[in-house]
């Protein structure tokens, strides 16, 4: 370090000890402060390395074992949009089939499949929405009940053109049972017109659900557009339904949700083609947390997974679109698992069977039959935590 010249000592001379002394303790100052500020420097790097190292979400996320890759269902039609729960000790696989495709056509229906030890499945309901599209099925456990939901697009009596798709004649279906065996099915959902619902969950005696809705129930656009809403809905009975809040306000879009103790939810949002939010909230969830991700996420998962959060979906890549799972942890995924997946794929369902054991479920058109055609099954593995 160089000092001032004003500090610099070239010769003695007595007359001017006094300013000498005074300077030597100038710089001795000097050099303390220095030194001083070097030693806060370290002490504060490595105190900075050691609270990072402490930081749970920097601790090494474990690894997952995938195995048992299966096909389960092929029927030779366009088979999607996968969920799964345990029901009764029974456990039940949900999705839609349709002859005509992935689009909106009225020849669409859910079938629901069970199985007493996810290797054996048989079909115990299938049901359609008379000139309706019915698509996207989900699970609901719901005081003592088993309901399935479905959202579904006013086709009329052929395939719906694009340009002719209206969220506003939307409408939630369900089909509920007691047992499992005897359905009930389809039940018009009351307060989801205009609705395109989607998962749904419970919290303290109430049932929860996202219905996307254009704003203001506007007339004049088509399709889905940035002025559309993401509604909570809730209700006492799983059949009768009201708004209670708004996950977005604008470009809703399929938002799955989990509550929390207490009764903060937990959410993962899609945002079109974008990338992915998380969203937290708690009670009356009039405001809302957002953070965008790293990914865009097609046909989003949220499930707990033993003490870890689990998120799936479609995942873009240089590859095409694959099905992705990974492990949230605070605002960011950490990738443990692509399954096999290609084309239209996704829409991930997750069922833990211990905090280190789970099964999931997809569908993919990644293989070909005989002809050599691309066909869109629904697929299931199994899943273990690999201890470190």
């Amino acid at each position: 370090m160089r000092y001032p010249a004003a500090l610099q000592v070239i010769s003695y001379r007595p007359e001017i000890e006094p300013m000498r002394n005074a300077q030597r303790l100038i710089l001795t100052t000097l050099r303390l402060t220095t030194l001083i500020l070097a030693t806060t420097t370290v002490l504060m790097a490595t105190w900075n390395v050691n609270a990072r190292a402490a930081d749970p979400a920097e601790k090494k996320m474990p690894g997952v074992r995938v195995t048992n890759v299966r096909q389960v269902f092929h029927n030779g039609e366009h088979n999607a949009f996968t969920d799964l729960i345990r029901f009764g000790g029974t456990y039940y696989l949900t999705f839609r089939s349709c002859p005509d495709g992935h689009m909106v056509h009225p020849t669409a229906s859910i079938i629901i499949l069970a199985s007493s030890d996810l290797k054996s499945w048989k079909q115990v309901h299938q049901f359609s929405v008379p000139e309706r599209d019915t698509r996207d099925p989900h699970f609901l456990e719901f005081k003592g009940r088993l309901f399935v939901y479905t959202g579904t697009w006013y086709s009329g009596k052929t395939t719906l053109p694009r340009s002719e798709y209206d969220l506003n004649k939307h409408l939630g279906y369900a089909a509920w049972s007691d047992d499992g065996t005897q359905w009930h099915s389809p039940v018009m959902m009351e307060g989801t017109f205009g609705h395109y619902i989607w998962k749904a969950a419970t919290h303290d005696g109430k049932a929860y659900l996202c219905g996307r809705r254009k704003h203001e129930f506007d007339v004049r656009p088509r399709g889905e557009g940035p002025e559309v809403e993401s509604a909570m809905l809730i209700s006492d009975d799983g059949l009768v339904w009201k708004t209670a809040a708004l996950f977005q306000e604008q470009r809703g879009d399929e938002t799955v949700f989990q509550f929390e103790p207490g009764g903060s939810v937990l959410a993962i949002g899609r945002r079109g083609s974008d990338k992915a939010q998380i969203l937290r909230s708690k009670p009356p969830y009039a405001d809302w947390e957002r953070s965008e991700l790293d990914r865009y996420i097609g046909g989003p998962l949220l499930m707990r997974w033993g003490d870890r959060w689990v998120v799936g979906g479609r995942r873009n890549t240089d590859r095409g679109p694959k099905t992705s799972m990974c492990w949230l942890l605070g605002d960011d995924l950490h990738e443990f698992a692509e399954l096999p997946s290609g084309g239209d794929n996704s829409y991930p369902a997750l069922l833990e069977l211990s905090p280190t054991r789970a099964v999931m479920s997809w569908y993919s058109s990644h293989e070909k039959d005989g002809d050599g055609k691309p066909i869109t099954a629904i697929y299931m593995a199994d899943l273990e935590v690999v201890a470190d």
